[in-house]
């Protein structure tokens, strides 16, 4: 792979005149160097410098595995009984003694490890946050991870195919969710973005609920929430089907939900600010009665990961811009009753949105 990331990134340090920067959340690691792994409780660090070559230092038992990706720059391993953080700043020190500014990611950095990194450089400065610096990078996307980011998405239509063939009244949750996993790994597709979500009744107005064993039972709306991972790019979709027969209120607070995640997609374009497009959507659930009810923001970005930067939510006045990918799911969640999400993820084009998923957002009837 190409590494114009990473040339990118070492421009920022010299504008910055940062000495060293020590990167050590996976996902940054892994969009910088095409390595992925979670190292658990162990170190992995890719360590930039402004004007030499970069070094990738991780647990012993990775280091084949990271040279098998084609990385051409150093990599070293350590054994757990090992000193990381001495081994790291030994390398660093071979290539540059003394370093004054020392960049890191503060938002996944532990004070732990900042601390046993500091001890290392008690003359250096640690105040340079690189988290925006990698958040700005990572927004907009190449055509190859807008490619990939697609086929997560057609892999997220065929789950839902799935699992609105296995709801049937008296089958639970969790045999939902199991049935549309098998389903999917006789494909080959190994990988969900997050645990499936399939919620019925009541239980879906909890919207950071788990799947369960509640049971589907007659005359309830169903949702679900899930998403595949194709080439380390994922798909994040919500859909809420109906069994049997809905009241006039369920079949209201759906309707609702729709046109406002309807107008909203239709909106998302380039110049209009994220603060906007929840506003659209808000607006929608809010003249019809169910303000109190849609309690989260609109959308997140998405990529490698399925909760990226940016925000769309109220006070963000980021604008739009082609390349852009970010979910739209208003929701609405009635405790004691019912609750509705739907939710495409689009990337931005230069004249609107193109979503990543295509199963239809009609209400559907099974069971």
């Amino acid at each position: 792979m190409a590494y114009e990331k990473l040339a990118e990134l070492q421009t920022t340090l010299q504008n910055h005149q940062i000495d060293v920067a020590y990167l050590s959340d996976p996902m940054t690691i892994k969009y910088l160097t095409g390595f992925g792994s979670d190292p658990y409780e162990r170190i992995l660090a890719l360590i930039v410098f402004p004007d030499q070559d970069p070094f990738l230092f991780g647990p012993a038992l990775e280091v084949e595995a990271i040279k098998g990706t084609g990385w051409p720059y150093p990599v070293y391993g350590y054994l757990d009984h090992e000193q990381p953080f001495a081994m790291i700043a030994e390398q660093i020190k071979k290539r540059l003694p003394d370093p004054h500014q020392i960049a890191t990611e503060q938002n996944y950095l532990t004070v732990s490890r900042q601390r046993a990194l500091q001890e290392q450089f008690p003359h250096a400065k640690f105040d340079h946050d690189l988290t925006q610096t990698i958040e700005h990078m990572r927004l907009i996307k190449s055509a190859d991870e807008i490619e990939k980011l697609k086929i997560a998405g057609q892999w997220a239509d065929f789950a839902f195919e799935t699992g609105f063939k296995a709801v049937q009244i008296g089958r639970t949750e969790q045999e939902i969710s199991a049935e549309i996993e098998y389903a999917l790994k006789k494909k080959g597709i190994m990988e969900m973005s997050f645990d499936t979500l399939i919620q019925v009744g009541p239980h879906a107005a909890e919207p950071h609920g788990e799947t369960s064993t509640n049971q589907v039972q007659n005359n309830e709306l169903v949702l679900f929430d899930l998403g595949t991972v194709f080439d380390g790019y994922v798909s994040d979709a919500s859909r809420t089907i109906a069994v049997g027969t809905l009241s006039d209120r369920q079949k209201e607070i759906y309707q609702v939900c729709l046109e406002a995640q309807l107008t909203a997609q239709a909106a998302a374009k380039p110049g209009i600010t994220a603060a906007e497009l929840d506003k659209i959507a808000r607006d929608v659930i809010d003249h019809a009665g169910y303000g109190e009810y849609f309690i989260h923001r609109l959308g997140h970005g998405m990529g490698m990961s399925d909760h990226e930067f940016p925000s769309i939510m109220e006070g963000n006045d980021l604008v739009l811009e082609p390349g852009m990918c970010f979910s739209i799911e208003p929701g609405i969640y009635i405790p004691g009753f019912a609750g509705v999400r739907i939710e495409d993820c689009v990337v931005i084009t230069p004249d609107g949105n193109e979503p990543f998923t295509h199963m239809t957002k009609e209400l559907q009837y099974f069971g």
